[in-house]
């Protein structure tokens, strides 16, 4: 499919081969499509290959017949979905044209504003497209901090439940996320480096790399967070281990008197006063009952039970 938008005006067009005052966006082109944009544009071959390549990443290039930038990110960050998307952007003078397979967020969202007095140059979409894109890594960023939150509860509230995989899982989704918004930010960094655009333009690419920069410190940050999460769960999931060793130690030491004595009396010599004695049996028993009692007594006002 190839659709059109005239840059001064932002109406939609059909295009016929027009190169000059135009955004050019092809999604997933036939062969005959792409004829005709390579008879009307002069792309650079690497470029194109690399545009067509499916599954490539996110890089930037100045060619001598044009810029070229390649930007990959996620589909639906507000889901945290592992699914990316990528859009390939051949700045010239005086066009643009997009490519992708089936569209991206940031795409559709800045076709929406071209014709604006901020977006109605070839560099000013670029610009755009990459900011826009910069925004579905913050997006992502707040849907995985509420995500660490929630975990971060449930830990303290559920001391007794591992959340190791949950951590992990987490922790899965960061970073490729962060090795994502770290290769866009190196493609922005090299158009704003070698792009050949106005001064006001290169400022634009670089305020494009310092959004991506900040979304990759989110993801840093969030990673040690996750780092520092799976940490506290471990040190209360042996909290409470010592805790439990702790009554079992205390249950063991209550009875380890009383099995003392059931030794002493359960052995057979003849001369032992207790043996007859009428009261005896009640005599162990009060034993038993009383220590049992006091011991327990005593590691309950230590808090050890």
């Amino acid at each position: 499919m190839i659709r059109a938008k005239c840059l001064s005006t932002g109406q939609e067009l059909t295009w016929t081969g027009q190169i000059t005052d135009v955004w050019v966006d092809t999604q997933d082109p036939t062969p005959q499509e792409l004829s005709a944009l390579r008879a009307a544009f002069p792309f650079n071959r690497f470029a194109l290959e690399d545009a067509l390549e499916r599954g490539h990443w996110s890089r930037a290039e100045q060619y001598p017949e044009h810029a070229f930038i390649t930007i990959r990110s996620y589909a639906a960050p507000e889901t945290a979905d592992e699914f990316t998307e990528r859009v390939s952007l051949f700045v010239f003078r005086e066009a643009v044209v997009s490519h992708s397979m089936h569209g991206t967020l940031a795409l559709n969202r800045v076709w929406a504003l071209t014709g604006r007095d901020s977006v109605n140059t070839p560099q000013e979409v670029t610009y755009e497209v990459l900011d826009h894109t910069a925004d579905t890594f913050f997006v992502l960023a707040d849907t995985l901090e509420a995500q660490v939150d929630d975990l971060e509860e449930t830990v303290f509230r559920s001391t007794r439940q591992s959340r190791v995989a949950d951590v992990f899982d987490l922790k899965h989704l960061i970073g490729p996320a962060r090795r994502l918004a770290s290769d866009a930010r190196e493609a922005a960094a090299l158009l704003g480096r070698h792009a050949s655009a106005a001064p006001a333009d290169l400022v634009r690419y670089r305020d494009a790399q310092d959004s991506f920069t900040r979304a990759v410190s989110r993801f840093e940050a969030l990673r040690e967070h996750l780092t520092s999460l799976l940490d506290l769960h471990l040190s209360l999931q042996g909290q409470r281990m010592n805790e439990v060793m702790r009554t079992l130690t205390a249950v063991s030491v209550i009875f380890l008197p009383l099995t003392f004595l059931a030794g002493v009396w359960g052995m057979n010599f003849e001369h032992m006063p207790e043996l007859r004695s009428p009261y005896g049996y009640a005599f162990a028993w009060a034993c038993f009952i009383g220590i049992g009692a006091a011991l327990a007594y005593y590691f309950k006002r230590r808090g050890w039970w």
